[in-house]
C-alpha cells in the first residue's frame, strides 16, 4: 500500500512540476511575444493529433474512404460544429450517423 501511494505522490509531482513551472516562471516575467502567439495553436494541434488517428485507423492501418465510417461521421460532426456551434448537437448528430454509417458500411 505505501509503494502504491509512493507511486501515486511521485505521478503527480512529475505532472504538477512541470505546468506548475511555467505558471511561475511567466507570473514573475512576461513571455516572449513569438512565444505567446506560438502557445495559441496548442489547443488545436494537440486536439487534431488526438481525433485525426481515431479517424483514420483501422485495425492498425490507414483507411482514408467511403468505407470508413468513424471518418464519414466525423466530417459530418466537423460540419455540424462548424455550422451550430452547439456541443450537445454535435456529439447527438455525430454519434447518430456513426452509428448509421457503420450500420450502412456493415
Amino acid at each position: 500500500m505505501t509503494a502504491f501511494l509512493l507511486l501515486i505522490f511521485g505521478l503527480a509531482l512529475t505532472s504538477f512540476i512541470p505546468r506548475a513551472s511555467f505558471i511561475l516562471l511567466f507570473a514573475r516575467w512576461p513571455a516572449p511575444a513569438l512565444l505567446r502567439r506560438a502557445l495559441r495553436y496548442v489547443p488545436a494541434a494537440v486536439f487534431s493529433a488526438i481525433l485525426v488517428p481515431a479517424f483514420v485507423m483501422t485495425a492498425g492501418s490507414v483507411q482514408i474512404g467511403l468505407d470508413n465510417p468513424r471518418l464519414l461521421a466525423g466530417i459530418l460532426a466537423a460540419i455540424v460544429a462548424w455550422h451550430t456551434r452547439n456541443t450537445l448537437v454535435t456529439i447527438v448528430i455525430g454519434m447518430l450517423a456513426l452509428h448509421f454509417f457503420d450500420y450502412l458500411v456493415k
